[in-house]
């Protein structure tokens, strides 16, 4: 399962809705994943691989090796 380890982001649900005309005719759930990347970094004085979502890594919260 897709998860980041800095800010525990996971799957989440929601609708993926059709436009018929001028309303919304039907609904079918989805699933939106996040965007995991597996890098290495230092944790506890260690390099470790771990799986890191993108907005964590632009942010700056991950020190990488």
């Amino acid at each position: 399962m897709a998860k980041c380890e800095i800010c525990e982001k996971t799957l989440s649900h929601g609708n993926k809705i059709s436009i018929a005309r001028s309303h919304v005719s039907r609904r079918a759930t989805r699933t939106f994943k996040p965007n995991v990347r597996s890098v290495k970094a230092i944790v506890d004085g260690q390099v470790k691989r771990i799986s890191v979502c993108s907005k964590c890594l632009r942010s700056g919260k991950v020190n990488r090796a």
